[in-house]
């Protein structure tokens, strides 16, 4: 938080790039940062250990916030100064490929380290409990609580005194302090290895994912069976057989090949019918990620624009200015704040008003958080627009705590879409394939990074860069926060859409009987609804 906040103001004040290019250099490597998570869980999974994974994260980290400090202190890695009057007239020197070389490495030497981290810490943590233990499942609530409290006590360390020290004493002496914190807590994770409980990697779940999908495609051109129950491991599936993309079952169809038990059981052969279902609950979640993205769009103008809007504005108190990037402390503390409400206020609240255990269902939380976003990039829209008038015609500079608004809003949107989004994937996804929900949910953070950077090309190209200018008052800032809440209000509907037709998984209690009873027994029709009364019978005594 300490890095990213404060980076466009770095690179426009200091390295003299656009405003443009520079949003979009810090949205790509958050980006990259989050989509760096699935490898991350993929190598713990499937090679490593979560705690390898970690450690190993943690040292890449503490290797690339190193190497950021020494770019940022060497003073040829920096162009030559640039007083106000060039600046204003566009003169300024912006840093070569050489001088920008160091920095990226060390960028990108971060998101490596912080993917890692990021995908792992928390499953780590949770794996020194014992859930089926009353007393140690109340412990691991504990140290979920304590565990976000403590990233949150960080991003508020992050925005506040880091970034003071970034802008007031120097970047080399701000990314310094964060280097050594970073060796520190790797001294410390290393220091309780003779205490830690460990579980050896089961394989990800991204391998059946891929066999299902290869064997399917393989398999295109091989008729369906008369009936299900002829599929691979029919009998022994641990979830209901669906029709929806049906074409995935040729996965666990039978060949001749396939037909001798002892190709059965071969993975790389034939799917069974559990993996096959699971693929289909897996691609069932796709449609609501898709939508999930653009929050993560809008959120991330907060790290670039809305930072580089505060540089243009009023941010002296008393005799103290107050630093642009502190400013997203506004943003931490509605986070917190809102959390807190949700469970303790809002939920207790919908409770009594839904009779829903849940109170807020999933989809719901996310749509309040899409609808949010929408109105924190109206309220931006008005609060630039206002703030370039006055500049321009006053020449007054706005009050930069105008930002409270969209910080609040976006805030109050990340409460309810986060736990939302993290919620639904969790919940949705095949039992077997936990880990992948984190990695659907960082997927939808880093894609949002990444069409924050698409959005910020087109618009500049489009425009011929009269709308995303470095100074602010020649641009069309405004025009950008419009087209955003557009875009928010067009995927709302899709969203709506989408989630009306969503049908929740449920956890069926199936016991088949063996094949030959079931074909003289069944037929599609029973099955059908021997499945639909289970199915209800199950959301009857399902428990919260």
């Amino acid at each position: 938080m300490g890095i990213s906040m404060n980076l466009v103001p770095y690179l426009v004040g200091d390295l003299h790039i656009s405003a443009a290019k520079s949003a979009t250099m810090v949205t790509n490597f958050m980006g990259t940062l989050n989509l760096l998570g699935l490898l991350g869980g993929f190598l713990a999974d499937a090679k490593l250990s979560r705690y390898v994974t970690v450690a190993i994260s943690a040292a890449i980290t503490s290797l690339g916030v190193i190497l950021l400090t020494v770019a940022t202190t060497i003073p040829s890695m920096r162009p030559p100064p640039c007083d106000e009057y060039r600046r204003q007239h566009h003169e300024c020197i912006e840093a070569n490929g050489r001088q920008l070389a160091l920095l990226y490495v060390a960028l990108y030497t971060i998101a490596l380290g912080c993917g890692g981290i990021k995908s792992n810490v928390s499953s780590f943590g949770s794996d020194q409990f014992d859930v089926t233990d009353p007393k140690e499942e109340n412990a691991m609530i504990f140290f979920i609580s304590r565990f976000y409290f403590g990233i949150s006590i960080g991003s508020l360390f992050g925005v506040i005194v880091l970034v003071y020290i970034q802008d007031n004493i120097g970047r080399g002496l701000g990314y310094g302090i964060s280097a050594a914190t970073m060796v520190i807590a790797l001294a410390v994770l290393l220091c309780g290895t003779p205490w830690y409980r460990f579980k050896r990697p089961q394989g990800s779940p991204l391998t059946i994912l891929w066999r299902v999908l290869f064997l399917a495609l393989k398999k295109r051109n091989q008729s369906y069976p008369s009936h299900p129950s002829r599929l691979n491991d029919y009998e022994n599936r641990r979830v209901p057989y669906t029709k929806r993309f049906k074409c995935l079952d040729k996965a666990a169809v039978l060949d001749d090949d396939c037909a001798a038990n002892t190709n059965k059981n071969k993975p790389c052969v034939v799917s069974t019918v559990t993996q096959v279902e699971e693929v289909k609950m897996v691609l069932k979640l796709l449609p609501i990620w898709s939508t999930c993205i653009l929050f993560w769009t809008i959120y991330s103008q907060m790290t670039t624009f809305t930072i580089h809007q505060a540089t243009a504005m009023h941010r002296t108190v008393g005799s103290f200015v107050i630093p642009a990037g502190s400013f997203s402390a506004f943003l931490v503390i509605t986070i917190l704040l809102f959390t807190s409400l949700n469970e303790k206020v809002f939920v207790p609240l919908a409770r009594k008003l839904t009779h829903n255990v849940q109170g807020i269902t999933c989809l719901q939380r996310i749509g309040i958080g899409l609808i949010l976003s929408i109105a924190a990039m109206v309220g931006a829209a008005i609060v630039e627009k206002e703030r370039r008038e006055r500049a321009i015609q006053k020449e007054i500079k706005l009050s930069a705590f105008w930002l409270f608004i969209q910080f609040f809003l976006v805030g109050c949107g990340e409460a309810f879409a986060y736990v939302g989004q993290l919620e639904f994937f969790i919940r949705e996804a095949p039992d077997r394939m936990k880990s992948m929900s984190t990695g659907l949910f960082l997927s939808t953070i880093s894609m949002g990074f990444f069409v924050s950077s698409l959005l910020v090309y087109i618009v500049d190209h489009a425009t011929k860069k009269s709308w995303l200018r470095t100074n602010l008052n020649k641009g069309k800032l405004n025009n950008f926060y419009w087209l955003l809440a557009a875009l928010g209000f067009i995927n709302l509907l899709v969203f709506l859409i989408l989630a009306s037709r969503h049908e929740y998984r449920t956890h069926l209690p199936i016991k088949p009987e063996s094949r030959e009873e079931e074909l003289k027994s069944l037929n599609n029709e029973m099955i059908e609804d021997v499945e639909k009364k289970a199915s209800i019978q199950s959301l009857e005594n399902i428990e919260p």
